[in-house]
């Protein structure tokens, strides 16, 4: 088979088209044959060795496809199957073997490419607004990134919750797409010349001097400081990714000064522990894609042997929606 490989850690160049020997799925496993993956930030790091990996590796951790074959001791599923999954490394690829506890199937309805490309977004997007920081009528959040994959879909979720969502963008093309999804107020954020300082004041301005309740930021390094300056005396900052790169130690006792703030850097291990937490988020993210409640908007879609231009195009923050690689 075909397939992306990192020889080394470094930049996206680093990624090599080629053919590897086709998996064998072990026990517990599930064979896929990939319909597309999904390009996610995670990648990057893993690629770039931010993350620490064993080089040379497959990249890649989500997708959808159809089923091939079964590992020993593999119940409810079927040669044929339509699936997803959000952890399974070396999902670059034209098969994969992934853990089949990991994996959900795809309900009919929903195209396959869809499907991969809500799985690791979807379910951020949904513990974010239903579980870290429940969003309910009269809650005021502020999103950074509200064009990207997980803010377009959290941006509807909150929306559809009663949130009133005000989100930060860096075009006004951008600015559109997150008002389409929902949000009641965007700041294009490349206009200003101190963001630190004019971001909260902006958000200020929206919300009665109060501040926002909750802001979920997945930018990191270049907004953290005005992320924790837009908040209300004890609303809680979510930082959820690192764009930008990862936010320098800083004193706890800051969130004291600033009104017992809170602080929290969850990830989707800590909300999908369970095979029933998986079902319920992922049945709620695609069954909303089914039924029209959620709009998923794939933003660019690369052959697979185009990773490289893949990942250079997120990294230069070039992109909306989610990224997709098709084999």
């Amino acid at each position: 088979m075909h397939a992306v490989v990192a020889r080394e850690a470094g930049g996206p160049e680093v990624l090599s088209y080629t053919e590897i020997p086709d998996p064998a799925p072990g026990p517990g496993q599930l064979l896929v044959r990939v319909a597309a993956a999904g390009v996610n930030f995670i990648d990057t790091y893993r690629r770039a060795g931010v993350y620490p990996m064993s080089y040379p590796h497959v990249v890649g951790v989500e997708g959808a496809g159809t089923v091939e074959a079964l590992g020993d001791g593999v119940t409810g599923f079927a040669v044929g199957d339509r699936v997803a999954w959000h952890e399974g490394p070396g999902s670059y690829a034209e098969l994969v073997a992934v853990d089949a506890a990991g994996v959900v199937p795809v309900p009919d309805g929903l195209d396959l490419t869809v499907a991969a490309a809500l799985p690791l977004q979807g379910i951020t997007a949904h513990y974010l607004v239903r579980s870290t920081f429940e969003v309910a009528p009269g809650h005021d959040m502020l999103l950074t990134a509200g064009a990207g994959g997980v803010g377009l879909l959290a941006t509807q979720l909150a929306a559809a919750h009663g949130g009133r969502v005000i989100t930060t963008v860096s075009t006004p093309e951008k600015a559109a797409l997150s008002t389409a999804a929902g949000a009641a107020h965007t700041i294009d954020y490349a206009a200003l010349d101190d963001l630190t300082a004019e971001l909260p004041a902006l958000v200020r301005e929206l919300t009665d001097g109060q501040g926002v309740h909750v802001v979920y930021d997945g930018v990191g390094r270049t907004t953290f400081e005005a992320s924790l300056a837009s908040l209300r005396p004890r609303g809680t900052l979510v930082l959820f990714g690192a764009a930008s790169g990862p936010v320098p130690p800083f004193d706890p006792q800051r969130l004291n000064r600033a009104g017992s703030l809170y602080l929290t850097r969850p990830t989707i291990a800590h909300y999908a522990l369970t095979r029933e937490e998986l079902e319920w988020r992922t049945s709620e993210v695609l069954g909303a894609a089914v039924s029209g409640d959620l709009d998923v908007r794939v933003g660019a879609t690369y052959p697979l042997a185009d990773a490289a231009a893949a990942h250079e195009a997120l990294e230069a923050r070039a992109t909306t929606g989610k990224v997709l690689l098709v084999p």
